[in-house]
C-alpha cells in the first residue's frame, strides 16, 4: 500500500504535539519581566521537547522518503511511535511544572527513551519490508547512532534520581546530537 496516508496522519499527529505543548504554556499573571522568571523551567523543557519532536518529525520524513510502500506491520510500528510521541506533552509539563524535579526528569527519559525504541522498531519493520538491499538498509546501516542513543537514555533514566541536571545534560547532548538532520539517508537516495 501506499505510503501518503502514513505520512500524512504522522505530520497531523505531530504537529498537534507541538500545538498541545505550547498550549501547556500559561501566561502568567503580572505584566512585569520578573512574572516570566517562574515560568523559566516550563520553557526550557518546552524547548527540549519542541527540538526532540522536530528532530523525530524530520528522521521520519526522511526514513519514509527512502521507501516506496508501506504495509500493515508498518501502519502499527508507526502509531507505537506516535503513542510515545504523543505522551511528550504530558511529561515535558510535568517536569517543567515541578522545575526538573527527579521522578518527572526520569519518566521524561522513560517516553524519551520508548520512543527512540519505537522510531528503531519502525525502521527495522520497513528495512524487513523492502530488503537488506533497499536505501533505507543502506542508509542506517548497523544504525550505531539510534542504537547509541538508547544506551545514553538508559544511563541518564536513573541517574535523574542522582542528579537530575547531569540527566537533562544527557537528553540535552541526545538532542544535540541528532539536531542536524541525519544525512545517511539523503546520501544514499542521491549516490
Amino acid at each position: 500500500m501506499g505510503k501518503t496516508r502514513l505520512e500524512a496522519f504522522s505530520d497531523g499527529v505531530i504537529a498537534i504535539i507541538i500545538t498541545i505543548m505550547v498550549l501547556e504554556m500559561k501566561a502568567p499573571h503580572g505584566a512585569e519581566l520578573s512574572a516570566l522568571v517562574p515560568l523559566l523551567p516550563v520553557f526550557l523543557s518546552y524547548v527540549l521537547s519542541f527540538i526532540y519532536v522536530g528532530i523525530y518529525w524530520n528522521n521520519h520524513h526522511h526514513m519514509l522518503h527512502a521507501v516506496q510502500s508501506v504495509n500493515g506491520a508498518a501502519l502499527w510500528a508507526n502509531l507505537h511511535l506516535l503513542f510515545w510521541l504523543s505522551l511528550v506533552p504530558f511529561v515535558t509539563g510535568w517536569m517543567g511544572e515541578n522545575h526538573f524535579a527527579p521522578l518527572p526528569v526520569a519518566l521524561y527519559g522513560g517516553v524519551l527513551l520508548m520512543a527512540a525504541i519505537a522510531y528503531f522498531i519502525l525502521a527495522q519493520v520497513l528495512i524487513h519490508l523492502h530488503g537488506r538491499n533497499a536505501a533505507l538498509a543502506v542508509a542506517l546501516g548497523s544504525d550505531f547512532k539510534g542504537k547509541a542513543l538508547i544506551v545514553f537514555y538508559v544511563l541518564a533514566i536513573p541517574l535523574a534520581f542522582v542528579s537530575q541536571w547531569l540527566a537533562l545534560a544527557i537528553y540535552a547532548l541526545v538532542a544535540a546530537l541528532w539536531f542536524i538532520p541525519d544525512r545517511r539517508i539523503e546520501n544514499t537516495l542521491h549516490d
